[in-house]
């Protein structure tokens, strides 16, 4: 993706259809840049207008300019490891490829910045709020994290840990995340971090939770995720790499952002935790 359209996002007001919009661009740039707009639009179920207007809001004369901007851009794009091919020997053979091209410091310093981007493009204030909210005012909070996930996940837990009550992990070996969520309630919450490769056992815990009236808390890749259509609040962030793996750079940058919003929130009122936690590391010696 282009610096200039990301730009044009970062500085425009979207309307709810604008930014369902942008976000099949952003999940399908290389077919979007040869589809007509009322292919979009059909795609989208809405009018050939909606998606003109678009194109206009970000500055573009109209559909033709915008896609003649990105097209002429498409060779850059794919110069990186798209996080929708997701099985790691075919990303290893692309990557490998796109490696020999190019400088890997650059490069993957390159794909660290946009994913970072990303997440401050796609989520507002409003979003990390809400999130917060949901977090701060429910009961138990359970991570839901699996496979190279729970890296995020492990990290959650120890900053909620010492902000929150009740902050349960899910991913012990001898038990499974459904049966830590056996007797969850509408007075708790999820908080779930899904990226490709996607876990089946995760979807059925947010199954679990969204039928238990539970509301979910959702780090993820783009919003049309699988675990999406159960959450109450998505914040997304690119993983995109250069190699074979997913980048977690920029989601440990979001999960903490979301940390950062929840202490705020909260004040002073976790500093006597704080201190008790201080005065027995300080006697094993981790100071």
């Amino acid at each position: 993706m282009t610096e200039e359209f990301r730009s044009r996002l970062m500085n425009v007001h979207l309307t709810k259809k604008e930014q369902l919009i942008a976000e099949f661009v952003l999940d399908n740039f290389a077919e979007a840049c040869f589809i007509t707009s009322t292919e979009i639009a059909k795609r989208l179920h809405m009018s050939d207008s909606s998606v003109i207007r678009f194109t206009r809001t970000l500055g573009y004369s109209g559909f033709m300019d915008f896609q003649k901007s990105i097209r002429k851009s498409y060779t850059e794009h794919i110069n990186s490891v798209p996080d929708n091919l997701t099985i790691p020997s075919e990303r290893m053979k692309l990557s490998i490829e796109k490696l020999d091209q190019s400088d890997i410091l650059e490069s993957y310093f390159s794909n660290v910045l946009q994913n970072l981007e990303s997440c401050v493009r796609q989520n507002d204030t409003l979003s990390f709020q809400r999130a917060t909210d949901i977090i701060t005012t429910s009961k138990r909070k359970f991570i839901v994290a699996s496979r190279a996930n729970t890296c995020v996940g492990d990290m959650m837990l120890l900053l909620l840990k010492h902000l929150l009550p009740d902050v349960y992990e899910t991913s012990y070996p001898a038990i499974n995340v459904i049966d830590h969520l056996v007797d969850i309630t509408e007075n708790d919450c999820i908080i779930a971090v899904s990226f490709p490769r996607y876990s089946q056992m995760d979807i059925q815990a947010a199954q679990m939770a969204y039928d238990a009236g539970a509301k979910i808390v959702l780090l993820t890749d783009k919003a049309s995720s699988p675990l999406a259509r159960f959450a109450t609040q998505i914040l997304t962030v690119s993983v995109d790499s250069n190699t074979f793996f997913n980048s977690y750079v920029a989601v440990l940058f979001t999960m903490e952002l979301l940390c950062s919003f929840i202490s705020k929130k909260i004040g002073y009122s976790t500093k006597d935790k704080l201190e008790l936690i201080d005065k027995y590391l300080s006697r094993v010696g981790l100071y």
